[in-house]
């Protein structure tokens, strides 16, 4: 019976895990739907508004392999609290903000309080779950992901309807402290380990250093920035990487886990990551300008027909966990890469004479594919690691998301910017999005084999 109450407590932790995440994926949705109000409220334009998502995201690029690297060496429980913390306050902070400036730093803030919580998440997963129902949790942060991306703009919407701004914030602070109360009594600690290495500080203002003016440079291109600035960021970014890639081999635990990469699984797994969400990120910003600008439909509508996507990855994800408890997790996500392509190609080949209900169920076909690839994917990316490493791996895999996606932005505006028009540049976009797959679901099919020992759940 204590070993059933246990394991019952754990379980319960898996909310605190939950609801941070919901919280961080809902503050990037929320916000986006709210850049036009707060423009006009801080008197700013809307190219200026954007750095209120950019500073976000380029906080917890830059920090995700660090906070990842202390949650192996020291506490993924304890990382996973601070993250809670700073996040609950910071989004107190971002409510308070008299000016956009006081906002700008408030969410910088606000991003290292979800890089902390981000760089641990799945090590604590790993440990919660035992091995052979760790697809299910796996599964339910890509349901939590999937829900609070579908619900972002809704909630967003009603909330600007009845309340101000200062709301999308606010609601943060209850969450937060619901998911600290739970998550300091419940979450289990790392395992023991004989060996402690100590942090390598340099690596980490290394790694900020690189990640900061790669993504700044990259993003500023996307945003048709100053091209020469964005240029010399980037070469800067990619001299000071060499030197940051060849300290990693001098340790055993590296920050950024190049001795992970010895394992081709793991390795492949990465590319794989990286290559979807390419293609997804690419055929999910460039589908509205296809709804919008050439079957003219309204904003509520091209809302609406976005959502049938993550519903579909949402239903899809659990039913994938369940079904590599038993079969091979690297096979069935290259399945779901291949029912990925069906949908993105069914929706390029089909011309601009689609119905709205013709363009739900193509939708749902791309998101359905994204699902049952996504869960086993990760699974394949964990299972390929040591235990003591799941936060350097974990770190890895947000990360590839995230290297992926803005490529994927950076590739939309490139595509826009040197293409004639609307309709040709989306159906390029798309092309390139079924290139990308493709690559992935080769690459996922290919590390299946000579490993489906290790894959065997």
């Amino acid at each position: 019976m204590a070993a059933i109450g246990f394991s019952y407590r754990k379980y319960i932790a898996v909310i605190a895990l939950q609801i941070v995440l919901v919280m961080t994926v809902l503050d990037v949705t929320l916000v986006n739907v709210a850049l036009p109000v707060l423009a006009d409220k801080f008197n700013i334009s809307s190219s200026l508004s954007v750095w209120i998502i950019t500073i976000y995201q380029l906080v917890i690029t830059m920090l995700l392999l660090p906070v990842s690297s202390i949650g192996d060496l020291h506490s993924y429980k304890r990382t996973f609290l601070i993250g809670v913390i700073i996040f609950t306050l910071s989004s107190g902070m971002c409510a308070l903000s008299q000016n956009f400036t006081m906002l700008v730093i408030a969410r910088g803030i606000q991003g290292i309080g979800a890089a902390c919580v981000m760089g641990v998440n799945v090590a604590l997963v790993r440990l919660i779950y035992p091995r052979e129902i760790l697809g299910r949790g796996m599964a339910l942060n890509a349901m939590c992901i999937a829900i609070a991306t579908a619900a972002g703009p809704t909630i967003a919407g009603g909330i600007l309807s009845i309340a101000s701004w200062h709301w999308l914030f606010i609601i943060n602070v209850p969450l937060g402290i619901i998911a600290f109360c739970i998550g300091f009594r419940l979450l289990p600690d790392n395992p023991e380990s004989g060996h402690k290495a100590r942090f390598d500080w340099i690596s980490a203002i290394e790694n900020m250093i690189v990640f900061g003016l790669i993504f700044y440079a990259l993003g500023n291109f996307a945003r048709k920035g100053d091209l020469v600035i964005s240029g010399i960021f980037l070469m800067i970014g990619i001299i000071i990487g060499v030197f940051y890639l060849r300290r990693q081999f001098n340790y055993d635990q590296p920050l950024l886990p190049v001795d992970l990469f010895k394992n081709s699984m793991y390795s492949m797994s990465i590319a794989t990551s990286v290559c979807s969400f390419i293609a997804q990120t690419v055929t999910m910003i460039a589908l509205p300008f296809l709804y919008l600008n050439t079957y003219h439909f309204s904003e509520i509508t091209t809302g609406l027909l976005m959502t049938p996507w993550p519903i579909a990855t949402m239903i899809a994800s659990p039913i994938a966990a369940r079904y590599v408890e038993r079969h091979n997790p690297g096979a069935t996500a290259a399945v779901g890469m291949g029912v990925f392509i069906v949908g993105v190609s069914l929706l390029l080949i089909s011309g601009t004479t689609l119905s709205e209900l013709d363009i739900v169920w193509r939708m749902a076909i791309c998101g359905l594919g994204f699902g049952m690839f996504q869960t086993p994917n990760n699974i394949v990316m964990v299972m390929a690691t040591p235990v003591n490493r799941s936060g350097g791996a974990g770190g890895m895999q947000s990360t590839a998301r995230l290297v992926g996606q803005t490529l994927g932005a950076t590739t939309v505006s490139s595509v826009f910017a040197l293409t004639a028009n609307n309709i040709s540049a989306v159906h390029v976009c798309l092309t390139i999005s079924v290139a990308f797959a493709l690559c992935a679901g080769i690459f996922s099919y290919t590390r299946t084999l000579g490993h489906k020992k290790e894959l065997h759940i």
